[in-house]
């Protein structure tokens, strides 16, 4: 697999939280040669599905991987006039950086798309106040070049925006560009389903490209609590090391993706994973989380009666930017660890987990 060529596909196409449609057909159509079944559901996700190809339980154990497809972004919340011409406020979906907002180009999908540039006056014109500060969304404007009546005829308000950036290849085997968070890991999922085509696996596999995870994990909410899965694990992204980061928070671009540990995790998952790292004599890294993990595991593991959940993250650089970079070695020892690990499914996991716990809880009284 050509995974550069499938990262630029993917980080190129729009799909801002709530706007997922384009995304979506897209990684449907990379997804199909490798499922049985691939639907969307009313909120926007992804399902696919990946019967179990080996002998076992009947109906089979089943596994879900989620990993968001929706991306950070802008909406026009008022179209200003100034001089005959015509601009855009706009309004953040997402943890947009204000900071990097600014000089961007934006497509404006409105009647039709439109390119445009996000400006705004020169410092020595702005209050004295507001000079030599970071731009706030009150400063900026969207400019596409057009007269007030087109653009009133062409954008409504509410309409989305996303950021123009095509996928910078750097050295080293890394690339650099928007929406890697989390379109690395929707390829990491595509890595592991091609891998599963020549294993055998006694799980059924669900697949899911959820919708809204930058917003309100909405996808791994509604999936998790429609499809009962057995077990879950949410694969996103975490930070990587770059000068002036804090060491004990970041994870080296390369050296292997972290499995979390923290309230959103299920220890046995992460002991799995981690014990199916070692048989790969795969590197990983391992990191904490003291609350919420900021990622579609909350949503996964408290579905229901609650689901033995845990996370694969992919390290990466400048997140909620333009330039967000990755190592693709990580993309591709993500996808393999994924694979690994279902292969390794049985009858008797859902036990062990169970029976681990309780070991667990017994020694910690003692």
């Amino acid at each position: 697999m050509d995974i550069h060529k499938l990262l630029k596909t993917l980080t190129e196409t729009p799909g801002p939280s709530g706007y997922e449609d384009q995304i979506a057909a897209v990684i449907e159509e990379l997804w199909q040669p490798y499922v049985d079944t691939i639907t969307r559901d009313r909120v926007g996700s992804l399902i696919a599905t990946k019967q179990a190809t080996k002998n076992g339980r009947t109906p089979p154990r089943r596994i879900l991987l989620a990993a968001h497809m929706d991306e950070i972004a802008l909406m026009v919340r008022d179209v200003e006039e100034h001089k005959g011409n015509g601009f855009l406020r706009v309004t953040p979906i997402g943890g947009v950086d204000t900071r990097q907002v600014f000089g961007q180009l934006v497509v404006v999908h409105g009647r039709k798309n439109l390119t445009g540039v996000v400006g705004c006056l020169p410092a020595r014109l702005l209050p004295e106040d507001k000079q030599d500060k970071p731009f706030d969304f009150e400063d900026l404007l969207v400019d596409v070049g057009l007269p007030i009546e087109t653009v009133n005829s062409q954008i409504a308000i509410g309409d989305f925006i996303s950021f123009r950036q095509p996928l910078l290849k750097l050295m080293n085997k890394r690339v650099a560009g928007k929406s890697l968070d989390n379109r690395a890991s929707v390829a990491a999922v595509t890595v592991c389903l091609e891998q599963l085509q020549l294993r055998q696996h006694a799980w059924e596999v669900i697949v899911v490209a959820t919708a809204q995870e930058e917003t309100r994990l909405l996808g791994a909410y509604t999936t998790a609590f429609a499809l009962q899965p057995d077990a879950a694990i949410a694969i996103d992204v975490t930070f990587g090391k770059g000068p002036g980061a804090n060491e004990h928070v970041t994870h080296e671009l390369g050296g292997g993706p972290a499995l979390d540990l923290g309230p959103n995790v299920h220890t046995g998952m992460f002991n799995a994973l981690k014990a199916t790292a070692e048989e790969l004599e795969l590197n990983i890294n391992v990191e904490t989380h003291q609350r919420a993990s900021g990622t579609d595991a909350h949503g996964l593991q408290i579905a229901r009666a609650g689901i033995p959940t845990a996370i694969v993250a992919i390290p990466l650089r400048y997140m909620h930017t333009m330039v967000e970079s990755v190592a693709i070695k990580d993309i591709e020892r993500a996808g393999r660890l994924l694979a690994e690990f279902i292969v390794g499914l049985d009858e008797e996991f859902l036990g062990k987990l169970a029976k681990g716990m309780m070991e667990e809880e017994k020694e910690s009284k003692s």
